[in-house]
């Protein structure tokens, strides 16, 4: 698996070859720079005030997923970041609906980040994943009855917090073209990048390299 480092360093114009081949505990003061610079940009992703997130008490690991409501990789990764969650209580996971592929990708990601106000995101995200088919309005309607969001709130959150919204999806998109996805499901575990869906021995690896020490 690729750290996150090599991707966001291309993008930022840095020697990729340095970044990926320089060992911990031996980098030059240029490569110390460029990994500074990396995680300068992970540190953006991983932090957005408006940026749905569960963060339990004491946790050391921040998982950030890029999903599309419509993309079936994301329907079937979400049961396995459930069971990780479920089963590591000290992971923080930073949610960025990533609406790409068109139709009604758009719209319910908006109804998913404006559920946030009302503190019934996950609930929703997980009705939204479990829509089959293409998204619509009727969907969006049924999982949001079904993660029970107040549905008027959210219509008007939707209308009064446009602005703010649409900003965080437009932050999301520039994030995840910093560090070279391409598609849906997209994660960031620590500092590494994961761009694509994964099963959960690997995505538990991932984390223990993201807690080791370095």
């Amino acid at each position: 698996m690729r750290y996150a480092l090599l991707l966001a360093a291309a993008t930022l114009g840095l020697s990729l070859s340095a970044a990926a081949t320089q060992p911990d505990g031996v980098a030059e003061s240029g490569d110390t720079r460029r990994r500074d610079a990396a995680e300068a940009v992970f540190a953006q992703v991983r932090s957005d005030p408006l940026a749905p997130t569960i963060a339990p008490r004491g946790h050391d690991v921040t998982i950030v997923v890029f999903s599309d409501y419509q993309c079936g990789y994301c329907r079937r990764f979400n049961p396995t970041l459930d069971a990780l969650m479920a089963e590591d209580r000290k992971l923080r996971v930073v949610y960025r609906d990533w609406p790409i592929l068109g139709g009604g990708s758009g719209p319910a990601a908006r109804a998913a980040i404006a559920a946030s106000f009302q503190g019934r995101h996950l609930p929703f995200h997980r009705a939204l994943l479990a829509q089959p088919g293409r998204i619509d309005a009727a969907k969006i309607r049924a999982a949001a009855d079904a993660a029970g969001v107040d549905w008027k709130r959210l219509e008007r959150d939707q209308v009064r917090r446009k602005a703010d919204i649409d900003a965080l999806l437009a932050r999301t998109n520039g994030h995840a073209r910093t560090l070279g996805l391409s598609g849906t499901p997209g994660l960031l575990v620590g500092s590494q990048i994961i761009p694509g869906m994964v099963d959960l021995p690997t995505l538990r690896r991932a984390v223990a390299r993201a807690r080791a020490p370095r």
